[in-house]
């Protein structure tokens, strides 16, 4: 049963080309269910049953799992029982009759265009100064996830058409717009190292900065100037999607910037839309309750 379950997740990296994190968030998954069937006898996938499969769910429930977290683990196991189907292990996929726990959508964290000026604000004239504020104003302008900023190299900018080439989830790139401010902190950073080609932003080793890196200069950047909420890197592209949304009400634009693969997943943006609207409304509107 293991060889079926190391087939899937080669069958994940080669196949439908999964980063490393979700390749191991399925392993995982799958290795608590297999731990749970094969303690009440099954050695095969063939006798795991509809009943048993309930029965898992019912146990991470009670075990008061997040919902959320349930609702991924039975995406997993429906995700490997199609395989098997399709492999030929299995000839009816079990895991579709079952139903999943609803969960309520969280809206993203985010922060506002004052306090993202207050993260930008320059202390002094040195290096790292500039390369911290050339990153948040890349990440903010880009709407990029960490791991796309510290994957950026100088040959993915292209200053004179205002665009970045970005290698993003599942291994897939695109171009997403950056702002005049962006390019103008990037600029004085790169003058500053006199550095042109290679990793974009650099440690203090002198390196590729990594992803810890910079969510702790961000954190620390925020107790600075007298941010009360824990920022972390991923506000940064949550305030660029909705502040943009709020702006040009394009949803499908902002799907691209973002890289989103469904319209759904960036759909979320259009509450946080409505949301901001109904502040401008209780402040403003003779009609509001106040």
């Amino acid at each position: 049963m293991k060889k079926e379950i190391s087939g899937f997740i080669s069958y994940l990296k080669v196949d439908r080309g999964y980063s490393s994190n979700t390749q191991l968030a399925y392993e995982k998954d799958l290795s608590n269910f297999y731990q749970f069937i094969t303690s009440s006898g099954v050695s095969k996938w063939s006798e795991v049953s509809t009943e048993q499969i309930n029965a898992w769910v019912m146990k991470l429930r009670h075990q008061q799992i997040n919902p959320k977290s349930i609702k991924r683990s039975m995406s997993t196991l429906r995700s490997f029982f199609s395989y098997l189907v399709n492999s030929g292990f299995l000839e009816v996929n079990n895991a579709k009759k079952i139903s999943t726990p609803k969960t309520n959508q969280a809206l993203p964290k985010t922060i506002t265009y004052s306090e993202i000026e207050l993260l930008t604000r320059q202390f002094n004239n040195s290096w790292k100064e500039l390369r911290d504020i050339a990153i948040i104003e890349v990440m903010y302008s880009s709407a990029l996830r960490v791991s796309e900023l510290v994957g950026l190299d100088f040959s993915d900018i292209d200053y004179g058409q205002g665009f970045l080439k970005i290698f993003g989830k599942g291994s897939k790139y695109r171009y997403s717009p950056i702002g005049e401010k962006a390019i103008i902190a990037l600029k004085r950073y790169a003058d500053s190292i006199n550095a042109y080609d290679g990793a974009v932003f650099l440690s203090n080793l002198n390196k590729r900065i990594s992803a810890r890196t910079v969510q702790n200069m961000i954190k620390n950047r925020a107790q600075k100037v007298g941010i009360k909420s824990n920022v972390h890197p991923h506000m940064l592209r949550h305030a660029a999607a909705s502040h943009f949304l709020q702006s040009s009400h394009d949803l499908r634009s902002v799907q691209k910037m973002l890289g989103h693969e469904s319209i759904k997943s960036t759909q979320v943006y259009t509450h946080l839309d409505y949301l901001e609207l109904s502040k401008v409304y209780d402040q403003f509107h003779p009609r509001a309750k106040k």
